[in-house]
């Protein structure tokens, strides 16, 4: 049984503020947010496993309106490193946006340090919080991995929630928890597998150019899924880097302990140059609303007309279909966004009903060891089912033949 519980209401409010687009740049699709002045050098945000580009929604609303733009994104569908950084680098030629500040949690930091390493032009610095230099570990503890693409959703589901501690939880960390395990909820099989393998997929850091100065280290100092070896790791390969340590916050500080990522975040980005601009800010989230509110009553006008014209056909009994057709054009829209801009594919959801669920709680590793490996058996019998029916098959085709 699914269990549904309640959104927060800053989230909600979140939802009613800032929309989620969807575009398509070649083969890949993208879910991300974008808030605060364009004319301010964007920070983005790359997830973990786990996250999605709402899991952010915190850093979106406190940094957007103290004037710096901020961009969450969802780890697209990539199944290899370099296919990570061709599809992140086309992202950012599709935004304009030419120099940027990562802040990445866990894989996603992991990711902002394979994409500099690449592309050291096009990285200004770097937040790096709960992360890693190498993946060697995380193979090793997944041997089954080239049997990810064939796993049930809800296998990869599970095996992904049970990196995250178990027990009693302080209330803000039990509530971050529970936001993640519903946006995991959210994810398909096909993005669920990637990124595990991008997770396991043996590599490691090489050296990048960009200068310990402009790197900032953000750690929890109770507990993560990211062993305390890799994170030591990482310190000692930046040992110029700004540290940032929280004392609580568990593997999801942005959400537990927002308040003080926040101002880590700001105080970074003032180190390293970025000048918010509030006012700005302020002046084109009115200029959005009053475009709103034009659009809106634009739409009441069109329904009305279309509920004249609908008056007017039923009184010469002609029929109402065409009207029917009008509306839903109407309701459409032609595919520009809150700013005006025409964004091709782009659209926006801003109601979506965050599903959490508890129906993988009473699998434990060695349960899911056994369903995979019934699962994969039963996958080679049917293999062979089929080898055999194909042989078969032929024998009697070379008997009727030979008849």
């Amino acid at each position: 049984m699914i269990l549904q519980t309640p959104l927060p209401g800053d989230y909600v409010y979140f939802k009613s503020q800032v929309p989620l687009h969807k575009i398509s740049i070649g083969s890949k699709q993208w879910r991300y947010y974008d808030f605060g002045p364009k004319s301010v050098a964007p920070l983005i945000c790359i997830p973990g496993i786990a996250g999605t580009a709402d899991v952010y929604y915190k850093q979106i609303m406190a940094l957007g309106l103290k004037g710096y733009r901020v961009i969450s994104i969802d780890i697209p569908r990539v199944w290899t490193y370099l296919e990570w950084i061709h599809s992140f680098e086309k992202f950012l030629d599709f935004m304009n946006i030419h120099q940027v500040h990562i802040y990445g949690t866990s894989l996603g930091g992991f990711l902002a340090q394979i994409f500099a390493q690449q592309r050291p032009r096009r990285i200004k610095s770097l937040i790096l919080s709960n992360s890693f230099l190498e993946t060697h570990k995380f193979a090793a503890a997944m041997p089954w991995a080239p049997a990810v693409n064939w796993a049930p959703s809800f296998l990869l589901k599970r095996y992904i929630l049970t990196g995250i501690r178990d027990g009693p939880h302080e209330p803000f960390i039990a509530d971050s928890v529970d936001f993640v395990v519903a946006q995991v909820e959210t994810l398909g099989r096909e993005d669920l597998s990637s990124r595990l393998l991008l997770n396991v997929n043996v590599a490691s850091v090489g050296p990048i150019s960009l200068p310990d100065s402009l790197i900032t280290i953000m750690d929890t100092n109770d507990y993560c899924a990211v062993p305390q070896e890799l994170k030591d790791q990482l310190n000692e390969r930046y040992t110029g880097a700004r540290k940032a340590v929280l004392k609580t916050g568990g593997d999801f500080p942005f959400l537990s302990r927002s308040d003080e990522v926040n101002l880590y975040l700001q105080l970074h980005l003032r180190r390293v140059g970025v000048e918010a601009k509030p006012e700005l800010n302020l002046n084109n989230n009115n200029n959005n609303n009053n475009n709103n509110n034009n659009n809106n009553n634009n739409n009441n006008n069109n329904n009305n007309n279309n509920n004249n014209n609908n008056n007017n056909n039923n009184g010469a009994g002609s029929s109402s279909s065409t009207g029917g057709n009008n509306s839903d054009f109407d309701r459409t829209g032609n595919g520009e966004d809150r700013n005006g801009g025409d964004l091709g594919s782009d659209s926006h959801d801003s109601d979506e009903n965050v599903p959490t669920s508890s129906m993988y709680d009473s699998l434990g590793n060695d349960e899911i060891a056994l369903v995979l490996g019934g699962y994969f058996g039963y996958l080679a019998l049917l293999r062979e089912l089929c080898v055999a029916s194909c042989l078969l098959y032929i024998i009697r085709s070379t008997r009727m033949l030979s008849a």
